[in-house]
């Protein structure tokens, strides 16, 4: 058997990551990285599409993304790692499945930071007049200053940006709830809207299936704690509760807003597509609600790129632990941050950036497209090693499984099921068809990479039936 100290990150001051997180800050990079600009906004077009009942959308995507963080709960759980579903798919499936859905996942979050960018500079430009790039780029430079000064500077700024969308948030539903029950001054019990206008599935049952698809991304994100696990003071009490009651808490906030939304602002109503929260506290009478759900859209574009820039440079330093990323990019500096793969991650964003206003429709276009099925991929990974890491641990360490997936395997194959019927949606429904076939480019572009790379004979061993470790530093299970 091959010692568990062959496998562990060399345990110099430049090369450790700091534990600085705190279970605070843990809980609140749980929700800002799930609630962003998409709930805000996006939720609109969600809205549009199936009406109100958008709500059912909106619990089976939650019911499909709660029961997969209970999937990675239970992994990282049992051996936290800065990779997190990556080294599981490498550990449980192999290297290519472990190299595959890291550098796509990477990918997909530098492009996040170029399209997060953009769309809080389209907000300061409203306020401030300058330039939309040099805002777009400002605002690239002071996330990346943040996550460049310490792991703890990540946190508390998430901290605060969260706490504000949640704020937010409690705040409709409790002047929301008063509205639609007949408690607000001149308002009476009306839940009317959820039936009128062509009733309450208006565009068909198969409408509420074509909205799923759009719903998923709106949830993407949730999973970046699990990254964040190997930063923490408390890895396994932090990440299960995290990937529990956090993400119920998420799910009550996503479908309890739609809910009070779809009953205030009828569901056809031009204000909807634009934006359903400020419509909806139009219609209430708060005076200056624009201005307010502006500052509050504002944060939560700040807060999904703070969490990209983090996570897109803990992905690629993972990458960099197991030789599918150069070396250099495992260093980190005096204050335990992997400066070279932060900025690594934000030159491709920059790049991004100048493409958005020098060919918006067409390279920037193909960037955005080809991301955007990338989380289904991932979900889908992250199921398939669950099922073999679980019947691992079951084997070798039971202990470890102190957190557990539900009804397994069942309900992990009803899942996977689940999220191979969006992208048999996404192949049907005509503007989703060019996401799905885009994203499958990117990946044949990544299995192509990792053959290449093999085919070099540039390769780890095979981790396939590793055993598990206690050892918190070693980035994967030893292999026997």
């Amino acid at each position: 058997m091959t010692s568990p100290a062959s496998h562990r990150e060399p345990q110099s001051p430049q090369l450790e990551l700091s534990r600085s997180l705190r279970n605070r800050h843990m809980s609140m990079i749980a929700i800002g990285g799930a609630i962003g600009a998409g709930l805000f906004v996006g939720s609109g077009s969600v809205i549009k599409t199936a009406g109100p009942a958008a709500i059912v959308s909106y619990c089976l995507a939650g019911a499909l993304v709660l029961c997969t963080m209970r999937m990675l709960g239970e992994m990282v759980v049992a051996k936290p790692s800065s990779g997190s579903f990556a080294d599981y798919a490498r550990t449980a499936i192999g290297p290519w499945a472990g190299f595959t859905i890291g550098w796509l996942y990477w990918y997909y979050y530098v492009i996040i930071v170029a399209v997060e960018a953009v769309a809080g500079a389209a907000i300061l430009h409203a306020w401030i007049g300058l330039p939309l790039w040099a805002l777009a780029m400002g605002l690239m430079v002071v996330m990346t200053a943040t996550n460049l000064l310490s792991v703890k500077s990540f946190g508390e700024f998430e901290f605060w940006f969260s706490s504000v969308k949640v704020a937010a948030i409690v705040a409709f539903l409790v002047v929301g709830g008063l509205y639609v029950f007949g408690a607000w001054p001149g308002t009476s019990f009306d839940f009317s809207n959820l039936t009128a206008n062509g009733g309450f599935a208006p565009n068909g049952f198969t409408a509420i299936f074509s909205a799923i698809v759009v719903v998923i991304f709106a949830f993407g994100g949730a999973e970046i704690v699990t990254i964040a696990a190997a930063e923490s003071k408390e890895p396994e009490r932090s990440v299960a509760r995290a990937t529990t009651g956090i993400i119920w808490r998420i799910i009550l906030f996503y479908v309890g807003s739609i809910v009070l939304v779809v009953t205030i602002v009828p569901w056809d109503s031009a204000k909807v597509l634009a934006s359903p929260y400020v419509a909806a506290w139009n219609i209430i009478g708060l005076p200056g609600a624009g201005v307010v759900m502006d500052i509050v859209i504002l944060t939560a574009v700040l807060s999904v790129l703070n969490s990209s820039v983090y996570v897109s440079s803990r992905m690629l330093r993972a990458l960099a632990t197991h030789g599918d990323a150069p070396a250099w990019l495992v260093a980190t500096n005096k204050r335990n941050v992997p400066a070279r793969a932060i900025l690594a991650g934000t030159v491709v964003g920059w790049v991004s950036v100048l493409f958005a206003y020098l060919s918006p429709d067409t390279v920037f276009s193909y960037l955005v497209n080809s991301s955007g099925a990338i989380a289904i991929f991932m979900y889908l990974m992250i199921g398939a090693s669950q099922l073999r890491m679980r019947r691992r641990l079951e084997r070798e360490a039971p202990e470890r499984l102190s957190l557990r997936m539900w009804l397994f395997p069942y309900l992990t194959w009803v899942v996977m099921a689940g999220f191979a019927a969006v992208l048999v949606a996404m192949a049907v429904i005509g503007d989703q068809r060019t996401q799905l076939l885009t994203s499958i480019g990117s990946l044949a572009v990544v299995l192509l990479a990792y053959a290449v790379r093999r085919a070099r004979g540039n390769r780890p061993p095979a981790p396939v039936d590793a055993a598990v470790t206690d050892d918190p530093g070693a980035d994967v299970l030893p292999t026997r």
